[in-house]
């Protein structure tokens, strides 16, 4: 009889209360993982109206779901009686030492952050970042990609990148070529001036607004030299700046137009000749 009522009494003030605790726990849990889904899905479906970058989207999903599931785990712990405010704390120190652990990793995170919000540049542009450049091939978080001219893959850190300056050849549809062509001081001005001027006129590629500009830029030490600076559209640029060069060169060479290069004249007097004759 005594042994029955024992049971019983403990039945009373511990089992039952604590499986209780369990089920109310469990239940917390549950409704809170449905509720993180949930905000979640929701949150999804916001940034994707805003147009926001889909690496972006996903980076800032999966840190609100963690959020959302710590919360829903500490009100599950605190059900339960376990003392949350340690766990809190200690949870606070292992961030504290992972940050400090990882925080290049971080900075570049952030300035990952950036580059795809703020967007100065997007994957196919062609870029000159941190002293390198090349087609951007990928934005991520913690580093992009680059690819060069002679097809060399480039990762560049994303710190480095928005602590710089960024040159961003594709973001504008139009460029202006410039170009520095020199002339003997012997030649004539004005011959050499309106031949620059007709090779660039009959270049089709070359837009008529904002007007090219030819003009004598230099007294130079060996040349007279001119600025030519025609606008064309940025897939023509390279086209453009290479086929002017070769028939300038061609039409200077057909019209006795010489293009000179550095040279230096030495006079030597008579009298010293003689002087090391003798």
């Amino acid at each position: 009889m005594f042994e029955e009522l024992n049971i019983s009494a403990i039945a009373d003030a511990y089992i039952v209360p604590y499986a209780a605790n369990i089920a109310l726990a469990l239940a917390i849990f549950l409704v809170g993982k449905w509720l993180a889904g949930t905000l979640t899905n929701v949150v999804i479906a916001l940034l994707k109206k805003s147009r926001m970058d889909d690496i972006l989207i996903t980076f800032v999903t999966s840190i609100v779901k963690a959020l959302l599931m710590l919360f829903v785990t500490i009100a599950a712990l605190n059900q339960l009686g376990v003392d949350t405010t340690s766990l809190i704390a200690l949870l606070g120190a292992a961030g504290l030492a992972v940050g400090l652990a990882l925080q290049n990793s971080l900075q570049n995170f952030a300035a990952g952050v950036m580059l795809i919000v703020f967007r100065p540049f997007k994957a196919g542009d062609f870029v000159e970042l941190a002293g390198v450049a090349g087609v951007v091939e990928n934005i991520g978080i913690f580093s992009s990609v680059l690819r060069t001219g002679d097809n060399r893959e480039l990762i560049v850190p994303n710190g480095v990148i928005y602590g710089g300056i960024i040159t961003n050849y594709s973001k504008r549809s139009t460029r202006r070529v410039d170009m520095v062509f020199g002339i003997d001081y012997d030649d004539d001005l004005e011959q050499a001036k309106e031949l620059l001027r007709t090779i660039i006129l009959a270049d089709e590629r070359v837009l008529s607004e904002p007007e090219p500009v030819v003009a004598v830029s230099e007294l130079a030490d060996f040349s007279v030299n001119f600025i030519v600076r025609p606008w064309v559209k940025n897939a023509d640029y390279w086209p453009v700046l290479w086929d002017t060069t070769e028939k300038v060169k061609l039409e200077f060479d057909a019209q006795g137009l010489s293009i000179p290069y550095p040279q230096m004249d030495i006079h030597i007097p008579k009298n010293a000749a003689g002087a090391g004759d003798a």
